[in-house]
């Protein structure tokens, strides 16, 4: 009779253990007490990966490729940048650095502030330049009105003076081109583009300005 309860009591005892194993991992709380263990998760912006297809161009002056390679450069991220603007271990580093989400919207919302502060510093210091413009404009209407409405006058690039339309009748086609490109007033577009090392044919001791009349 005794071995019938003490079973009996045993057996309830394991039936009440794993009841109460289940209820504790089906229970909320209990992921509320574990220790959080998770790691952050985020979200690193990847860009477009630009990839350039190989070109078979004559051998000469690489100025094409060179302009090529300054405009659009490269992106593929395949190892780390000396600079350190980009490094393929940085989720784990800001996980390491900032263990917290809060430090790491603190900083954000600081670095936003700043770029305000920033912002607003620029915007003053435009409107203080535009203010001075403007006295300057007002004083030069009330000293000389003719050097005032030439000031303002706008330009149409497409107008050519008579010296301009007499000197074309004069020029090749290419040059031609290269009078009807400019426009007054502005920094002239055939300018050499700058490179670290000079041409492979040397320096060229004949090349003159483009001449224009004013």
């Amino acid at each position: 009779m005794y071995k019938s309860v003490d079973r009996g009591k045993n057996t309830i005892a394991k039936t009440f253990e794993v009841t109460w194993a289940d209820a504790k991992e089906s229970s909320p709380m209990s992921t509320l007490l574990a220790p959080c263990r998770t790691s952050l998760a985020f979200r690193i912006a990847q860009n477009s990966v630009r990839h350039y297809a190989p070109k078979n161009e004559a051998v000469g002056d690489p100025k094409k490729e060179i302009i090529r390679k300054a405009l659009y450069p490269g992106n593929i991220r395949n190892r780390a940048s000396p600079t350190g603007t980009w490094r393929p271990d940085v989720a784990k580093a800001l996980q390491h650095a900032i263990p917290s989400v809060q430090a790491h919207q603190t900083i954000e919302r600081a670095w936003l502030l700043h770029q305000r502060h920033v912002r607003k510093q620029r915007e003053a210091e435009l409107a203080r330049k535009f203010e001075c413009m403007r006295q300057a404009m007002s004083e030069l209407e009330r000293v000389d009105s003719r050097l005032y409405m030439e000031a303002n006058k706008s330009e149409d690039p497409r107008a050519r003076t008579d010296a301009e339309r007499e000197l074309a009748k004069k020029l090749k086609s290419t040059e031609v081109r290269t009078l009807e490109a400019r426009i007054r007033g502005l920094f002239p577009r055939e300018l050499r583009v700058p490179t670290d090392t000079p041409p492979r044919s040397g320096w060229n001791y004949e090349w003159k300005p483009f001449p224009r009349p004013l």
